[in-house]
């Protein structure tokens, strides 16, 4: 595994006294697979944030989200997920097929717990996992580096209300997002978008 920390994380580790707790978190935290209860926390969620870097240098995150089990560990090094139909911008997983390096923060809001995952990604638009994701336009997978646990305490708690309803089901059509409709934009669709 490379080193965790670069010069800007030294400087500031050093001001504040940081560096000897820092270097035990990568000794003893970070590992470069998911074991049993990473695999648990991941299956479960239904949401996380995905980060990438532009072709700019700028970071970008998104939102992902699903029903609990769209992400799936498909072995200890290995998860998946997969890309609905969205704004049409790309933007991370553009960035995914441009460099492929990804960083994933799950949450768990009702028990607040959080997970880090840093891997290489990749792009399929035939996967074999597509099939079992309804209207999923690719699954992406992530070879993982290094996965982590991060200190949880300033977690807010938050429970669940509704999940939206724009989440892809087999046999039930998923509703156009008013937006999609909006002067502005509907005109430039992909053919077939709005029903």
């Amino acid at each position: 595994m490379a080193d965790l920390y670069h010069d800007g994380d030294r400087s500031l580790q050093d001001r504040f006294d940081t560096r000897r707790l820092a270097d035990r978190i990568e000794e003893r935290l970070v590992v470069n697979h998911l074991d049993d209860e990473d695999r648990a926390f991941v299956e479960r969620a239904d949401m996380f944030f995905l980060s990438t870097v532009d072709h700019r240098g700028y970071p970008t995150c998104s939102y992902k989200g699903g029903d609990p089990g769209f992400v799936r560990v498909l072995d200890e090094r290995t998860i998946a997920f997969p890309n609905y139909d969205g704004n049409g911008m790309y933007l991370s997983t553009g960035n995914i097929v441009r460099d492929g390096k990804v960083g994933l923060l799950f949450i768990d809001w009702e028990h607040p717990s959080r997970l880090r995952i840093h891997g290489d990604a990749s792009v399929d638009t035939s996967d074999a996992l597509i099939a079992s994701y309804p209207e999923a336009q690719f699954v992406v997978r992530v070879h993982t580096q290094e996965v982590f646990s991060n200190c949880p305490r300033y977690i807010h708690r938050y429970a669940l209300v509704e999940r939206s309803r724009f989440v892809p089901h087999s046999g039930m059509q998923t509703p156009t997002p008013d937006w999609k409709r909006a002067e502005w934009a509907a005109d430039v669709l992909p053919r077939g978008d709005v029903d």
